[in-house]
């Protein structure tokens, strides 16, 4: 059994520990802090902060909100960033709409995961869904984000989005509801970390498929999809989804604060009809309120044509996750300072 020791800072204690730090940037302007992700064992990626924001803890992670140089705000979950305020938008609209417009007609959507509200906002975006049932098992993330991420606020308040605080496996298991789209925004798998299970074939054909709904449809984030990184979980995930589901669609786009092409899997037992460019251009015009930044007829395109690379590999992929076998991605991140 693990133990986790949760330690409680007092919010005076907090807001001095912040203004510290940010007068030492201000008093001692030869310094920057930096901060290091390591996204492999021999590769690391770097970049600046200018400043802390917000710093704080939950039962299950490290939460903080930080002002970056190329990125704008960044949040970072237990030392990995999550989501960067001028480029979230892709990888936001990417998990939804796609989704949401090839169902003939979406109108309640299930979303695991997705804390920080912004999966929330492009699934609301649909005049046509009735409900979006939020399930994070984090409160103190969701309440973090809803206090500190203002371009969430209209979400979080909307009467449309019932907020859950729970596991989402568990979640899943004991409600009555089906849903139209169900979508995993969910943390990448980690050797120990609490999301890999909700990856695995046992949870999508016993737990999930029973909650989709007549020509329902899955989509998960499912981790790096680039040249070089496709085959840590990406090729396995969309494999399980392969041995589970009648048709299964990957699609990927580059995020430039992820330092890589990104992932996603869509799955259904209806097929995916062929919608052309102009069909879903129409679809945007017609289903969704206010202005895609990211994704259009061409684009949805450009990101369902993967390369020839990784079509080979997803072609020949035979792994499976199990509660007993998977894949992991490595990786942490820290901060520190650098002398110039």
């Amino acid at each position: 059994m693990q133990h986790k020791i949760v330690v409680c800072f007092s919010t005076k204690f907090v807001k001095l520990v912040i203004s510290l730090i940010n007068a030492t940037f201000v008093q001692q302007q030869r310094c920057s802090l930096w901060f290091e992700e390591e996204v492999e064992r021999d590769l690391r990626w770097v970049y600046g902060i200018s400043k802390i924001l917000h710093i704080g803890a939950s039962e299950f992670q490290t939460i903080e909100l930080v002002q970056s140089g190329p990125f704008g705000k960044v949040l970072l979950l237990d030392g990995k960033l999550q989501s960067a305020e001028l480029d979230e938008f892709v990888y936001h609209e990417s998990i939804v709409h796609p989704a949401l417009l090839y169902h003939s007609n979406p109108k309640s959507v299930f979303i695991m995961g997705g804390g920080e509200g912004s999966t929330a906002r492009e699934a609301l975006k649909h005049s046509g869904v009735k409900k979006v049932v939020m399930c994070d098992i984090d409160q103190e993330v969701v309440d973090f984000c809803r206090d500190h991420m203002t371009e969430n606020a209209e979400a979080f308040s909307s009467p449309r989005l019932e907020l859950v605080i729970n596991d989402a496996r568990a979640e899943l298991e004991s409600c009555n509801e089906k849903f139209d789209v169900i979508i995993g925004d969910l943390n990448d798998p980690m050797d120990g970390g609490p999301c890999f299970t909700l990856y695995t074939q046992s949870f999508y054909m016993n737990i999930l498929k029973p909650k989709l709904n007549l020509g329902g449809i899955l989509v998960t984030q499912a981790g790096p999809a680039g040249i070089l990184s496709h085959r840590e979980v990406y090729s396995s995930i969309y494999n399980t989804l392969r041995q589970t589901f009648k048709y299964v669609v990957p699609y990927a786009a580059h995020v430039p604060s992820f330092a890589d092409t990104w992932g996603w899997v869509m799955a259904s037992d209806q097929a995916f009809p062929m919608i052309k460019m102009e069909e879903t251009n129409y679809r945007i015009q017609n289903r969704i309120q206010g202005e895609l930044h990211f994704l259009d007829g061409q684009t949805l395109c450009a990101m369902l044509a993967l390369n020839k690379h990784v079509w080979k590999t997803l072609a020949g992929e035979t792994h499976i996750f199990t509660e007993d076998s998977g894949r992991f991605i490595h990786g942490h991140g820290r901060a520190f300072k650098n002398q110039k």
